[in-house]
């Protein structure tokens, strides 16, 4: 009997991930948030969903971590769904920076001075500030409510030792906003350290690989969720978060990551990596080891096998 590709992927991801668990030893696990330190240096899990619902697990896939940077998509899709595309890109731009994801020489070096896309620090804070509510609360319930409604889960939350440890330790991105309020890219109503207090918020919720594979699900299927039959998310703001995914969403190491696996994908400095397979999967990866440029070194692994294994590539 011919095995369908779900039920080849049952069959073998245990054993693939076993194998690519060994690429941890290459990276290191993130310490400028003190907190994120804790983390186990050698795990790996992952999950994946097809658009039907149905799931498959190895690993650590129980391991709980925040998203850091992989909340950038989100709020980048509730950002679009409150003012609009016009509004949101007048903000920020649409290009891969090719530098560091919290680097401030484009915004010093090239005019109008905004952010070059939604998934780097200063473009993902000018998108935190778009989110509608009248207070600081208002606007992390909205985006935490939202990414429960994506995930399908009201038990997600922030994990508020996270927040508290990057509140304490961010002076990159506080110099990022201070320098995007002297841009006008924020308002002038808007306060720096309120919509950086969101900000640090929306990065420290924390999920599990079959919650983030679930958010995944959702994009892979053009917005639309079969398990519950709702249209969630306009499908042409999916295109546009797929598309910065697969030029921004691996930090500067994007360009090497859509030759390797081609693939939309996002990673977050926590060792977790959202990535889906257009029309099929949504895939949720946890490895806390991190490359030089901020990804999980293991999770790189697996990511590049799993594609060239099923010829999963878009390009």
């Amino acid at each position: 009997m011919i095995k369908t590709e779900w039920q080849h992927i049952e069959a073998h991801l245990p054993a693939w991930l076993e194998e690519s668990r060994q690429a941890a030893r290459r990276g290191k696990v993130a310490d400028y948030i003190p907190e994120l330190a804790h983390a186990p240096a050698d795990a790996l899990g992952c999950t994946l969903i097809d658009t039907n619902g149905n799931t498959t697990n190895a690993g650590d896939c129980g391991l709980t971590f925040t998203m850091q940077s992989i909340s950038k998509v989100f709020t980048l899709l509730l950002a679009l769904m409150d003012r609009g595309e016009e509004r949101v890109f007048n903000h920020v731009g649409m290009e891969p920076s090719g530098d560091d994801y919290n680097s401030m020489l484009k915004l010093e070096l090239v005019e109008p001075g905004k952010p070059f896309n939604p998934l780097i620090n200063a473009g993902a804070i000018a998108v935190t500030a778009l989110i509608k509510g009248d207070s600081t609360d208002e606007q992390f319930v909205r985006i935490r409510d939202f990414f429960r409604m994506i995930a399908g889960d009201s038990s997600i939350d922030c994990n508020y030792d996270v927040y508290a440890s990057e509140h304490r330790t961010a002076h990159r991105n506080r110099s990022l906003a201070y320098f995007l309020k002297d841009n006008d890219v924020l308002a002038d109503e808007i306060a720096v350290e309120d919509v950086l207090d969101v900000y640090f918020r929306q990065c420290a919720i924390e999920v599990n690989c079959e919650q983030l594979a679930r958010m995944g699900m959702v994009l892979a299927n053009g917005g639309y969720d079969l398990v519950t039959g709702q249209s969630l998310i306009p499908y042409r703001y999916v295109q546009i978060a797929k598309t910065f995914m697969v030029t921004c969403g691996m930090y500067n190491a994007s360009g090497e990551f859509a030759i390797q696996a081609g693939i939309p994908a996002k990673s977050g400095v926590s060792g977790g990596i959202i990535a889906l397979v257009p029309g099929r999967y949504g895939i949720g990866v946890i490895g806390p080891a991190l490359n030089s440029k901020g990804n999980s070194t293991a999770g790189i692994d697996l990511l590049r096998k799993l594609s060239v294994q099923y010829n999963w590539s878009i390009f």
